[in-house]
């Protein structure tokens, strides 16, 4: 019995040490190219074109960063410009959605069905299919070259996503804990502040991070509703670097680092949270 019990257990242990190293490799691969972001970023332009190649800068060329930041390419101010853009995108995304998440998941609303449907489908469409019809809103707006016009466009894709993970979430709790606090001097609206959001917390914060980093990335509206290079995000003012002489790999590279060390810093500090409220918003439809 004892010897049958050590083969299961070095089996067992076997197969951790096997998975283990598997999973050290295939995070070794997706990880490098990160890596040789960053080790290029702190290279000279000679060395990466240098052969055979070095896995680490023979010399750290800091400057890469500090022109970055304070030089003619003013990465600082399109730093601000990505925040303002992703932040105001995140929160006017987070006041429209999670009521609308929470009223589909508790109401009983005429079409909920074809609703939840439309959300999925724009989740769909690429973003150059609304191109047009949003450049002709804002233009009569008086919303281009402006922050606002990429800020409400980003929110037209985050919000659909916050629906759709968050009133999954919201219908997993039972009404009766929102009859409960109503018992205790709440209203429903007390009683969605107090109770239902603290409770959603995991999914309150995935949805958050998504919408920042839809807002963070985005390129395509910024770059079709701005033509002036003052309202510019991150993602847009790096093609500065590329011009009719050639491309300075180094400061690209350097930029690229600026550009994603916000999201993997955000993924990092947040991952429990995210992982969580993705399997939450999975449970059900």
């Amino acid at each position: 019995m004892k010897s049958m019990f050590k083969r299961v257990m070095f089996k067992e242990r076997n197969r951790s040490i096997i998975y283990s190293i598997i999973g050290i490799l295939i995070g070794a691969v997706f990880l490098f190219p990160l890596y040789w972001i960053v080790v290029s970023s702190l290279k000279t332009d000679v060395e990466i074109f240098a052969i055979p190649q070095t896995f680490f800068p023979t010399k750290l060329e800091w400057s890469n960063y500090t022109e970055q930041l304070f030089g003619k390419n003013n990465a600082f101010r399109a730093y601000i410009n990505s925040t303002i853009i992703a932040l105001s995108a995140m929160t006017t995304s987070m006041i429209l959605g999670i009521p609308a998440a929470y009223g589909l998941a508790r109401y009983k609303i005429p079409g909920k069905k074809a609703i939840i449907t439309t959300f999925l489908v724009t989740q769909m469409l690429p973003s150059s299919l609304v191109l047009t019809p949003l450049f002709l809103t804002f233009s009569k707006l008086k919303l281009l070259n402006t922050y606002f016009a990429p800020i409400f466009s980003v929110a037209t894709i985050s919000i659909p996503f916050i629906v759709i993970i968050l009133r999954p979430i919201f219908k997993t709790y039972p009404i009766e804990i929102e009859d409960a606090a109503k018992i205790d001097g709440c209203n429903r609206f007390s009683a969605f502040f107090r109770i239902v959001l603290p409770m959603s917390k995991p999914g309150i914060i995935t949805v958050a991070s998504f919408s920042f980093i839809h807002g963070w990335n985005d390129l395509v509206y910024s770059m079709t509703f701005n033509n002036k290079e003052i309202y510019r995000p991150m993602t847009a003012t790096i093609y500065n670097l590329i011009t009719e002489f050639g491309t300075q790999w180094n400061k690209v590279m350097a930029y690229g680092v600026l550009l994603v060390l916000p999201v993997v810093c955000m993924f990092v500090f947040l991952q429990k949270y995210i992982i969580s409220g993705l399997t939450n918003g999975s449970v059900k439809g």
